[in-house]
């Protein structure tokens, strides 16, 4: 497994901007009515889909590293 750099960093952040961008771009509508649910969800519910989120992004980036 190569070690990480912080140039890995800065290039998935780039694509995260990239990624939100272009949902923004495609459907300004849904995403706003998505803050929204987000905005009023409550911060139990957040904290799990934070949590779950975080467990798959590290287990794509293991996964595809490892290889």
């Amino acid at each position: 497994m190569g070690s990480f750099s912080f140039g890995d960093f800065i290039t998935a952040l780039g694509l995260a901007f990239a990624i939100e961008g272009v949902l923004f771009l495609a459907f300004p509508d849904p995403v706003r009515r998505m803050m929204v649910s987000v905005a009023t969800s409550p911060n139990a519910q957040l904290r799990i889909a934070g949590f779950i989120s975080a467990v798959i992004g590290i287990a794509i980036v293991w996964i595809v590293r490892g290889m």
